[in-house]
């Protein structure tokens, strides 16, 4: 028998813990609910959760504190935040230092759990590695077996949508993808989506991956089209 995979529900309203964890269990999940970011992180040991709800403020420990802390530590779970509704600076910044997705307040709870499956789909399918051959443009290689990423010799640290964003613009290279279509393909939220994430993120990548990120080889701009990467 296939176990169920486990969701950390943290947010300090108590009736959007009780919504969300109807809703996960109703849908096969197993569910564990905290109120703040201290039991957050004692729940994460405890848990060991396959994906987290995060709620942005919090008492005691706040959202980015506990994601910075996570990934710290080194612990890949998927993480979705929780925003209320207006806060594009907050929700910005937290798909820049890497959570996999976010969903603003008020939600639609059914909407959460498929926010849910699609994130756990993307980053089981990211683990596998899809068995492929690394990618390499001259001092670029790109390997999604181990999802490293190295740049003239050197190790490159990118968030997991970071790699995610690299590696398929560079498996289909010259071909341009709009920001609304990486939206789609990596987020899931072409329509409620804010196009301003994918250009944070491909600012991001270039800071990274291009000797002068102002003058990028690989990550070109196409104007009024979207994103090519020139191999």
């Amino acid at each position: 028998m296939i176990a169920a995979d486990r969701v950390l529900v943290v947010d300090d309203e108590p009736m959007v813990r009780d919504v969300l964890a109807r809703y996960l269990a109703r849908d096969g999940f197993e569910v564990e609910t905290v109120g703040d970011g201290e039991a957050a992180l004692a729940a994460f040991e405890a848990v060991r959760p396959d994906l987290i709800l995060l709620d942005l403020m919090l008492p005691r420990v706040d959202g980015f504190e506990v994601f910075r802390r996570l990934r710290a530590a080194g612990v890949a779970s998927p993480v979705i935040m929780l925003t209320a509704r207006g806060e594009v600076t907050d929700r910005i910044v937290g798909l820049e230092i890497g959570a996999d997705d976010y969903v603003s307040k008020p939600f639609s709870p059914k909407e959460v759990v498929a926010r849910v499956r699609a994130v756990l789909r993307r980053s089981r399918a990211a683990v596998d590695g899809e068995g492929a051959d690394p990618l390499r443009f001259g001092e670029l290689e790109i390997d999604a077996r181990t999802r490293e990423v190295w740049a003239g010799g050197e190790l490159v640290q990118l968030t997991p949508k970071e790699f995610d964003l690299l590696h398929l613009l560079a498996s289909r290279p010259r071909t341009v993808f709009s920001r609304y279509r990486l939206l789609d393909e990596l987020w899931d939220v072409a329509f409620q989506g804010d196009p301003a994430t994918v250009t944070v993120h491909v600012r991001r990548i270039r800071e990274k991956i291009e000797g002068d990120p102002s003058q990028p080889r690989h990550l070109i701009t196409v104007w009024g089209a979207g994103y090519r990467f020139e191999p």
